[in-house]
């Protein structure tokens, strides 16, 4: 096998871009933001930040990785005009990668435990107490964690393992089939529950007295949500766009990405709200809504035991489709960097991202006097700030200049790029909005993430 494949059809392009964006964020963190600003008046404002914001970093990201056939290991020296230093951000963009999944296959791992103890019966009949008492004492059982983010850690591995085509590429397009497959399936039982209505009209429908309420924080909130949901901006989808030709116009695409991530975030709510409406049971944000909240929403439904066993499959594909796609990424960059072979690459990676796992699975337990922000924080927290707050945001904010200073790859140089095949073309004329315009967003996006954390 050559050490460098390309993906095999566009399909397969679109949803591995697509399972790299679509994540837990989709499921517990959009619908709670939805009803908190709006309901539907903040769902057209995020989709309206999408397009400004979200869309033209990420066919900047795509167009530099298909122009340099790099992923973010290398794809800036690759384009880099002579004697400038933009290759220095690799080393960021490749520390964002591994610091994502530091933490995001400790949480993977809590999902493939709570599908092993929906199956089997044991949150049948407790109460939000016993349930929370559950979970905590998950937390708290290094071994219990240590075995399901190993589990998690050698089950995208070995899925990288088997090849671009064969394995990363097949078995996400099958993923991602269940994982829709499965997100209608509950979506069709959540809105046929009794007293379903009052869910879903809270959800959907626009609520624009809520919105002026906090005109500001409702802006950011929905900028901050159509940011973040992409996984823009330390290349972990510019590596999919260097194992693609250039028959399709990069704007396109991206739409098409966007679009799959936001139906995931959007039918998540659509079985969130009416489902716990219907119990009278309030929706939570963050863990607690996936790992306290749906389990007792769960246990009042009819054949709820089958029900949550199937939503924490939905949530396990859509883990693990992330979890594969940054794997992807993080073998490449042993290969492009030290020119280890794949073999080698995921091998030395399979170690390298379990050990630097550890300090977040046992930042709950054995580590838990470790609360970087606090009473009550965690390791997990501070990995997320770091990669949420921080990476994400002045990532993009590189890959934004990169390709619209001239010092950089420059906007013509991009524009060649991104319109390359058929499809939509990106706007020329945006040059204005996206070279002066979008930064000052960026900036006023990773402000708000740290007045939010630090001030509020």
């Amino acid at each position: 096998m050559s050490e460098r494949e390309n993906l095999s059809s566009r399909l397969g392009f679109l949803l591995i871009s697509a399972g790299c964006a679509i994540g837990l964020g989709n499921v517990w963190r959009f619908p709670f933001v939805t009803g908190q600003y709006g309901g539907g008046a903040f769902v057209l404002l995020y989709l309206l930040f999408l397009l400004l914001l979200g869309l033209p970093i990420m066919v900047m990201e795509l167009s530099v990785g298909r122009a340099s056939r790099k992923s973010a290991a290398a794809s800036f020296r690759a384009l880099e005009p002579k004697g400038t230093k933009w290759h220095l951000f690799s080393g960021f963009a490749v520390a964002g990668n591994y610091l994502l999944m530091m933490f995001y296959t400790t949480v993977a791992g809590w999902i493939l435990s709570y599908i092993i103890k929906m199956a089997t019966g044991q949150f049948v009949e407790q109460n939000t107490e016993q349930i929370e008492a559950t979970f905590s004492s998950m937390l708290a059982s290094p071994g219990e964690m240590l075995f399901f983010m190993a589990l998690v850690v050698l089950i995208g591995f070995g899925v990288c393992a088997i090849g671009l085509q064969k394995g990363v590429e097949k078995l996400t397009k099958v993923m991602m089939v269940l994982l829709f497959g499965l997100l209608i399936v509950l979506a069709v039982r959540a809105v046929t529950l009794p007293g379903a209505a009052e869910g879903l009209s809270f959800y959907l429908l626009p609520d624009f007295s809520r919105v002026m309420d906090d005109l500001p924080g409702t802006i950011f909130a929905a900028m901050g949500q159509a940011f973040f949901t992409l996984s823009i901006g330390i290349g972990s989808i510019a590596i999919f766009g260097s194992l693609i030709g250039k028959e399709r116009r990069l704007a396109g695409e991206a739409i098409h990405i966007t679009i799959l991530d936001t139906l995931v975030a959007v039918i998540a709510g659509l079985i969130i709200f009416p489902a716990c409406f219907s119990f009278g049971i309030a929706p939570d944000s963050g863990p607690n809504l996936i790992f306290i909240t749906l389990p007792r929403v769960f246990n009042e439904m009819a054949g709820g035991r089958i029900w949550g066993t199937l939503f924490f499959l939905f949530m396990a594909f859509a883990a693990l489709t992330t979890v594969i796609a940054v794997f992807e990424n993080i073998i490449n960059f042993g290969i492009e960097l030290f020119h280890w072979s794949r073999k080698k690459s995921i091998l030395i990676n399979i170690v390298l991202v379990f050990l630097l796992s550890l300090p977040c699975v046992f930042g709950f337990n054995l580590l838990s006097f470790v609360q970087p922000f606090g009473a009550g924080s965690t390791i997990q927290d501070l990995e997320d700030f770091i990669v949420s707050n921080n990476l994400l945001p002045l990532g993009s904010l590189v890959y934004l200049m990169f390709c619209t200073r001239r010092y950089g790859w420059g906007y013509d140089n991009f524009i060649e790029e991104a319109n390359a095949g058929k499809g939509l073309c990106f706007p020329r004329r945006m040059r204005v909005y996206v070279t002066y315009v979008l930064p000052v967003i960026l900036l006023a996006v990773f402000v708000q993430g740290y007045v939010t954390k630090f001030f509020f």
